[in-house]
């Protein structure tokens, strides 16, 4: 059989739905300058969809910065992988500053988010150690357990009960192995948006031997007092032990970084291989970084403001009874009821009759005959916006209770 075959008989899951909305549902292209109205198919649409939580994709500074530091440094320098001829005073800057910033010993910069994860499980675990994780673990960090060789266990979302129970299974083993326990967990939920229980966590290890791993993507730069993450906010960043964070969400940034007690960052540093055999982050990026740093600890209003336009869209959506769950972060979800066609028409309502862009998650993501608009507030948006989009939406459930989206239209409609 030709390998290719298989691409005849399945497309996956997402692929198989390719013929019918590639460029709509699938890849569409926003264009124009990155803030909340963009262009979509030539229209003017308000976009809740993008991960730029704190608004420095487009802030002047930002802007100003970046375009210097491509015109001094170009796209190339440093040449090379970080450990041979690819390290800059400017790389280890940032490092110095975004460790004291979070508190911790040391950090190491990552050339990507996804990339990054992978590497740090692989490097951190072995055949002797047993990781546990959280059942909505990001598929970056599912595909880095896979690279490991160590044995692993899940537990339900968020259940402390069946955590406890993993950690115990998890000692019997290792105590025969030698090994150690990495639990895993993330800060914030991409797609729930609630936060992983980081309080209940570290009180477990009163009772057992294991270190605790945080991908806190989304809460960086937008929970805690001054934008440390979860686990400032939950009051345990002394007790996390290794916290990875992006620059994709509040930095609108290419890149990441982890942070820990020295000796764990400087054995990444030499055990990482997506770091080693890959090219150096390119300076302009860094420099990139070291400004989003700055004016993400300078401005504090940007998380304030963030936090004014969440709160107005969360708070207008509970009191028109809307199910946004229970989420405790800047991500909004929005859950309906419905199938995947109800979901494309719905979509294409919102975005051709009231221009507002969202993105729509379905099964697998969300249960059979649900469907969720995943909203994501930023700080650039307005209490305006918040308003229309609102009204939107009771729109768009109107609609569906009228059976406009399934053309099972209900009587006297």
């Amino acid at each position: 059989m030709d390998i290719f075959d298989k691409i005849d008989r399945s497309m996956g899951e997402l692929g198989k739905y390719a013929s019918q909305g590639h460029g709509y549902f699938t890849f569409p292209k926003l264009e124009g300058e990155i803030q909340p109205r963009m262009q979509f198919r030539g229209k003017e649409v308000l976009c809740w969809s993008l991960n730029n939580y704190l608004g420095l994709a487009n802030h002047p500074e930002v802007r100003q910065v970046d375009a210097e530091a491509a015109a001094t440094w170009g796209l190339g320098y440093p040449m090379g992988s970080r450990m041979l001829t690819g390290n800059s005073n400017l790389h280890e800057k940032f490092e110095d500053e975004v460790s004291e910033f979070m508190g911790k010993e040391d950090s190491y910069l990552l050339n990507f988010g996804y990339q990054g994860m992978l590497s740090i499980i692989q490097s951190l675990t072995d055949r002797r150690d047993v990781i546990v994780y959280d059942q909505l673990a990001h598929a970056c960090i599912i595909d880095g357990m896979m690279l490991s060789l160590s044995k692993r266990f899940v537990y339900a979302h968020n259940d402390m009960a069946q955590l406890e129970d993993r950690l115990q299974k998890a000692s019997k083993i290792t105590a025969q192995t030698g090994g150690g326990i990495l639990v895993i967990t993330e800060g914030v939920f991409g797609m729930k948006g609630d936060l992983g229980r980081l309080d209940e966590i570290v009180k477990l290890k009163e009772k057992y031997s294991f270190r605790l791993f945080v991908d806190d993507a989304h809460g960086f730069g937008v929970m805690g007092a001054n934008g440390r993450g979860t686990p400032e906010h939950f009051g345990v960043m002394d007790q996390v032990d290794v916290v990875f964070n992006t620059f994709a969400k509040s930095m609108a940034l290419i890149g990441a970084f982890v942070s820990g007690d020295s000796k764990v960052i400087n054995f990444l540093r030499y055990n990482m291989r997506s770091q080693i055999y890959a090219k150096s982050m390119p300076m302009p990026l860094v420099v990139g970084a070291l400004k989003r740093l700055e004016l993400l600890r300078s401005q504090p209003a940007l998380r304030e403001n963030l936090w004014k336009i969440v709160n107005a869209i969360q708070s207008g959506l509970r009191s028109r009874g809307f199910d946004i769950g229970i989420t405790q972060s800047p991500v909004t979800p929005v859950y309906l009821k419905g199938g995947t066609e109800e979901a494309a028409k719905l979509i294409m309502d919102l975005r051709e009759n009231h221009r507002i862009f969202v993105s729509v998650v379905t099964y697998p993501v969300v249960e059979r005959g649900e469907l969720m608009l995943r909203i994501i507030p930023t700080a650039v948006h307005s209490l305006e916006d918040v308003e229309v989009t609102l009204n939107a939406f009771e729109a768009i459930r109107d609609n569906m209770q009228k059976g406009l989206y399934s053309g099972k239209v209900a009587s006297g409609s």
